[in-house]
């Protein structure tokens, strides 16, 4: 019997169906073996495919949606999907199927329906209750968006420890200037 997990955010909402893998010892209610997934937005077609699909295309949304964050331009294409904004608040999908003579779906969407689509993503990566590999394809992203956040992160670790003790030295020497009395010390060494 297979489990059925949903993932919902406002109009948007993610099914998981598929079994645990018994051989690592996991919960009957888990799922390891994805063997099919639909995606519902709220007035347009059902999307829904095995879990070849499901990975590039939340790799899909996670690059777009860095590149909408970071000022690059919106465009994303691959064999299975493509996104491109058409205006600031819309944004052409275009997913492509893997059976032959198989029209592509052509969807419009807007940034509200984007923000749920990527919440419900968000949401599954975080599932106890799902193991799915993320194979987020780093060799799509340009290396601007890539390296932005970590260099951040690589900033604030080398800035912060200096800082704190700059600031701690403050604190403990203006508190030994405030506590020391000059005439106690006289008095002692006469």
């Amino acid at each position: 019997m297979q489990n059925k997990l949903s993932f919902h955010q406002s109009s948007v909402s993610l099914e998981i169906i598929g079994l645990p893998d018994y051989s690592n010892n996991e919960n009957k209610d888990q799922i390891s073996i994805i063997s099919h997934w639909k995606l519902t937005i709220i007035d347009k077609p059902l999307i829904e495919g095995k879990i070849d699909h499901l990975v590039p295309i939340m790799d899909a949304f996670y690059i777009y949606s860095n590149l909408l964050i970071t000022n690059e331009i919106p465009i994303y294409e691959s064999k299975l999907i493509d996104i491109k904004a058409d205006n600031l608040h819309i944004h052409n999908i275009v997913l492509k199927s893997t059976k032959p003579n198989v029209k592509p779906l052509i969807l419009k969407i807007g940034n509200s329906l984007l923000s749920d689509t990527i919440n419900c993503f968000d949401q599954l990566n975080e599932s106890s209750k799902v193991r799915i590999k993320n194979t987020f394809a780093n060799k799509n992203i340009p290396k601007k968006v890539r390296f932005s956040l970590n260099n951040k992160v690589k900033f604030l670790n080398f800035i912060i420890p200096p800082l704190f003790a700059i600031c701690s030295l403050m604190l403990f020497s203006s508190a030994y200037i405030y506590f020391y009395s000059p005439v106690e010390d006289k008095e002692n060494t006469i």
